[in-house]
């Protein structure tokens, strides 16, 4: 059992024995880590992806219990959540399938080769540094504002890892889709799929969940929406379903 620092705890995931550390007065995943692993878990077996701030390493723990022979690589500038990361990797015996790197997104030159991964994941920051009130915990603010990389970062390097016709999946904000279909054609990452997801029946979408591919012709598909909540408050079929997939 790895040894815990104040005010971690090891959470259950409930799938295939995974288990996470996280910090209680840290940024702890949420269901959009959820909702794009299930959205990537098309990603071919054996491929090599990486997760472009990983935070605790949630994505790419799904990922690597979802899809046989996965090699993962991921991303985290924040020292002590990498430290967690790294030792939930190690907690669920996955240290020969995923790998960590401690740095910024921009500071990959030397660190990993150009093209030369399959799939991208990321769940950035959605928020510009100028806007909304920020967080006073370091952890939480940067995981929600743009404080060390921007939305045009994330797709930029995403661009330069992909291999050609290979795949980005990212989840966001609707309010911010105008900017991100804008930066992905900027930078030949064509949007191939998008899926809104809402709170409940009635309300606006507060998630999008975006697929693009690396030099691909123009062609893109509006998935159905996703609802999470019933007019009772439990969670839909589909996310039942997706819960029960993850």
């Amino acid at each position: 059992m790895e040894e815990l620092k104040p005010k971690e705890r090891i959470d259950d995931l409930e799938y295939k024995g995974l288990k996470i550390i996280q910090n209680e007065d840290g940024f702890c995943f949420g269901m959009d880590s959820v909702l794009l692993a299930h959205f990537a878990s098309e990603i071919k077996q054996g491929s090599k992806g990486i997760d472009l701030g990983t935070g605790t390493g949630i994505i790419g723990l799904l990922l690597c219990a979802k899809i046989a022979n996965l090699q993962m690589v991921g991303v985290e500038i924040q020292e002590e959540v990498y430290d967690m990361a790294k030792r939930s990797i190690h907690l669920n015996h996955l240290d020969e399938r995923f790998t960590l790197i401690h740095a910024n997104i921009k500071e990959l030159e030397g660190k990993v080769e150009a093209g030369s991964f399959d799939a991208i994941v990321t769940n950035p920051p959605y928020k510009k540094n100028d806007t909304g009130i920020q967080n006073e915990n370091p952890s939480k603010r940067m995981a929600r504002h743009e404080i060390s990389a921007s939305l045009e970062d994330f797709l930029e390097v995403s661009s330069k890892l992909l291999k050609e016709k290979k795949d980005l999946y990212m989840v966001h904000r609707p309010d911010r889709l105008v900017d991100i279909l804008e930066l992905l054609r900027k930078y030949r990452l064509e949007p191939k799929k998008i899926q809104f997801v809402h709170p409940k029946y009635g309300k606006e979408p507060n998630l999008v969940l975006i697929k693009a591919t690396k030099y691909a012709n123009p062609f893109l598909k509006i998935e159905k929406p996703l609802y999470v909540y019933e007019e009772n408050g439990k969670y839909t079929k589909d996310i039942l379903q997706i819960y029960e997939k993850i």
